[in-house]
C-alpha cells in the first residue's frame, strides 16, 4: 500500500508522524538570476507523434508538440554549469494565435505530465483550447526529464501487512521505510538533493521565459496544488489565472497535508462506495446496508491473511492486494462498478475453491487487475515507473520537515489503523523520517500579493480531503474555493461536471473572478452494468480522472521524443 499509492500522494503518506508548522521563513529573494546561456535557448518543437497516432487518443492529438530545454541543476549556484534536461509539450489551438499560456500538473508529486494536454483534447474543452496553448511538463527528476532512481529500491516491503502488529513484522516494515530511504537518496546522486519544488518552480518561470510570456496561467491537480502554490509565492507577478483542483494542504508541511488522508480515504469507502454497493445488493450480494457491506470486505480480508486466493497463471490475491484495490479504485466513481465486481469474485474464489465458479470468478479478477493497471493513477502498484516514485518521496522528503522516529511511527500507525482501518495502519511506512534532508527552507505560501486563485474541491475526495483544501484557502489570501457537493472524486476540472467547467473557463479563460466562494453538484454515481453486458463494451460514466486519463495516454504513447 506504501508503494501503490505513492505517486498520488496518498499512502506514501500515510506514514507521515506528529508534525510541526513550517519554520519561519523570510519571503523568496529576488528572481534567480539566470545565466544567458539559459536564456538564449530555443525550444525546437516537433510533433510528438510523427507516425502514425497511438490507437486511443483522442481526435486532435496529432497537434501535440514535444520538446525540452536546460536549466541549472541547482539554482542556488546556476553558475556551476551543471545542466538538466526538462522535457515538455505544448498543444496549441487548430486556429490562430493563442492568447496566453497555461501550464499544467497532474500531481504526484512527480507525475509526468507531457501527456496532460491530451486530457483537454478527450474531454472536448474547445473553449479552452480554442483560446490558449496548453503546456504539458515532465518536472526534473521524472518522465524523459533527467531522471532520479530508488535503484528498485521502492517497493521494498510492499507485501508487508501492516495490520499484523507481531514485534518482527513491525521491525520489518520499519526497516523496509529505512532501506527505501536509503535507496532512493544513494541511488539518485547528487541530483536527488536537487529534486524539490524550490528547484522546479524556477525551472517553469524559465519555461515561461522562453515561451516568451510576461504571465502564465496554471491548472494543477492533486499534488499539483502544492506546486502552484508554490510558483504564486515564488513568483507572484507572473501569475495570471491560476487553477488548484484537489488541494493538498499547501499552507503547511507534506507530512501535515498527507496526514487527512486516512480520514478521507476512510469517509470516501464508508460514505460512498459502501452504501452505493449495498443499494445494488441483488447485482454484488456484499450487503444490505454499508455496514453490512464493510463487514463482508472484513471477513473477505481475514481470510486473505491467513491464506491468499490463487488467482491462477502463477498470480494471487492476498489481504494488502485487497486493500490495494479499494484504494486505488475510490478515486473515482467511474471504477466503483468495477471494484464492487471484484470484490464478490474474490469472495466466490476464497468460499468456493476448486469449483467452475472459482476459476471463471478467478479469470474474471485477472482480468480486472490488468484493467486497473491500465487505467490506473500514475504511478499505482503493481508497475509504478521507478522514476516517478523517486522523485515523489526526493519532493516530499526534501521540500519540508518530517518528524518522528521508529517508536513514533507505530504508536501513530496503531491510532489510526483503529479509527481508519482502510489504510490507517500505514501510517508505519514513512521513508522520509529516515530521510537526511538537505537544507532547504521553502516560504510558506500566504497568497499574499498574489492575485485571486480558484481552489476546486469535492467534500468526499479521498486523496486530498476537503478538511486540508479548506485550511489551505483560509490561510492563503485572496483564495476562492468552489466546493463540489455530493461528489468524492479527486479530479474535478474536465471530467463531465458542466457546473465545474463553467466556473473553472469563465475564470480561466475569461478572466471572471467569482466574488465569494462557490459550490456545484456532483454528478451521479453509475449504475451497475446489466446481466451478460461486456465490460470492455460498457462506456464509463461521466466523472472519469483526470489522473487516470493521463496514465492511460502515458501507457498508450510509451516514450515521448525530446
Amino acid at each position: 500500500m506504501r508503494r501503490l499509492l505513492l505517486a498520488t500522494g496518498v499512502v506514501a503518506v500515510l506514514s507521515a508522524l506528529v508534525t510541526t508548522a513550517h519554520p519561519a521563513v523570510a519571503a523568496p529573494a529576488a528572481p534567480p538570476t539566470v545565466p544567458e546561456r539559459h536564456l538564449t535557448q530555443k525550444i525546437d518543437w516537433k510533433p510528438c507523434f510523427p507516425g502514425k497516432l497511438p490507437d486511443g487518443l483522442p481526435p486532435g492529438s496529432e497537434r501535440l508538440e514535444c520538446g525540452s530545454f536546460t536549466a541549472p541543476r541547482n539554482w542556488n549556484r546556476p553558475n556551476d554549469k551543471i545542466d538538466i534536461v526538462v522535457a515538455v509539450s505544448r498543444l496549441r489551438p487548430a486556429k490562430g494565435e493563442p492568447k496566453g499560456t497555461v501550464l499544467t500538473n497532474p500531481g504526484g508529486p512527480g507525475a509526468p505530465g507531457r501527456t496532460l494536454p491530451l486530457l483537454f483534447l478527450q474531454q472536448n474543452r474547445a473553449k479552452l483550447l480554442d483560446a490558449v496553448e496548453v503546456v504539458g511538463v515532465d518536472p526534473r527528476g521524472t518522465g524523459e526529464s533527467s531522471n532520479v532512481s530508488c535503484g528498485g529500491g521502492a517497493n521494498i516491503g510492499a507485501e508487508l501487512d501492516p495490520r499484523d502488529r507481531s514485534q518482527g513484522n513491525l521491525d520489518l516494515m520499519l526497516d523496509s521505510a529505512a532501506l527505501t530511504a536509503r535507496f532512493c537518496q544513494t541511488k539518485s546522486g547528487e541530483l536527488g538533493r536537487y529534486v524539490t519544488t524550490e528547484q522546479t518552480v524556477k525551472d517553469l518561470d524559465l519555461l515561461r521565459r522562453l515561451l516568451g510570456r510576461e504571465k502564465v496561467s496554471y491548472v494543477g491537480y492533486s499534488g499539483g496544488s502544492w506546486m502552484g502554490a508554490y510558483y504564486a509565492t515564488y513568483f507572484p507577478n507572473r501569475v495570471d489565472r491560476f487553477v488548484l483542483d484537489s488541494n493538498t494542504e499547501f499552507t503547511t508541511t507534506w507530512q501535515k497535508s498527507f496526514s487527512w488522508q486516512p480520514l478521507g480515504f476512510e469517509r470516501r469507502f464508508r460514505e460512498d462506495f459502501l452504501p452505493w454497493a449495498a443499494r445494488h445488493d441483488a447485482h454484488y450480494h456484499l450487503g444490505t446496508t454499508g455496514e453490512d457491506a464493510r463487514q463482508t470486505y472484513e471477513r473477505l480480508r481475514a481470510r486473505l491473511a491467513e491464506q491468499p486466493a490463487d488467482l491462477g497463471q502463477g498470480r494471487t490475491m492476498t489481504a494488502v492486494g485487497l486493500d490495494e484495490v479499494i484504494a486505488t479504485s475510490i478515486y473515482s466513481k467511474a471504477l466503483f462498478v468495477g471494484l464492487a465486481e471484484t470484490l464478490t469474485r474474490v469472495r466466490t474464489v476464497v468460499e468456493q475453491p476448486g469449483t467452475d465458479q472459482a476459476r471463471a470468478a478467478a479469470a474474471a479478477v485477472r482480468e480486472s487487475l490488468d484493467r486497473l493497471t491500465r487505467s490506473a493513477l500514475p504511478g499505482v502498484a503493481p508497475f509504478p515507473a521507478d522514476a516517478e516514485a523517486a522523485t515523489s518521496y526526493s519532493i516530499r522528503c526534501n521540500d519540508t520537515p518530517t518528524t518522528g522516529d521508529r517508536a513514533s511511527l507505530v504508536q501513530r500507525s496503531e491510532r489510526e489503523g483503529r479509527k481508519y482501518p482502510l489504510i490507517g495502519w500505514w501510517r508505519i511506512s514513512d521513508p522520509c523520517v529516515f530521510w537526511k534532508r538537505p537544507d532547504v527552507h521553502m516560504p510558506t505560501p500566504n497568497g499574499r500579493n498574489v492575485p485571486p486563485v480558484l481552489m476546486v474541491q469535492s467534500v468526499n475526495d479521498p486523496a486530498t480531503p476537503l478538511e486540508g483544501a479548506k485550511r489551505a484557502h483560509e490561510a492563503f489570501a485572496n483564495s476562492r474555493l468552489l466546493t463540489v457537493t455530493d461528489e468524492g472524486d479527486h479530479g474535478l476540472y474536465s471530467t463531465g461536471n458542466a457546473c465545474v467547467d463553467d466556473v473553472v473557463e469563465k475564470y480561466l479563460v475569461d478572466g471572471v473572478v467569482p466574488d465569494r466562494d462557490l459550490s456545484c453538484t456532483g454528478t451521479p454515481l453509475p449504475e451497475p452494468r446489466r446481466a451478460g453486458h461486456a465490460e470492455e463494451h460498457v462506456a464509463e460514466p461521466q466523472g472519469v480522472n483526470p489522473l487516470t486519463l493521463n496514465a492511460q495516454f502515458r501507457r498508450l504513447i510509451g516514450p515521448m521524443p525530446r
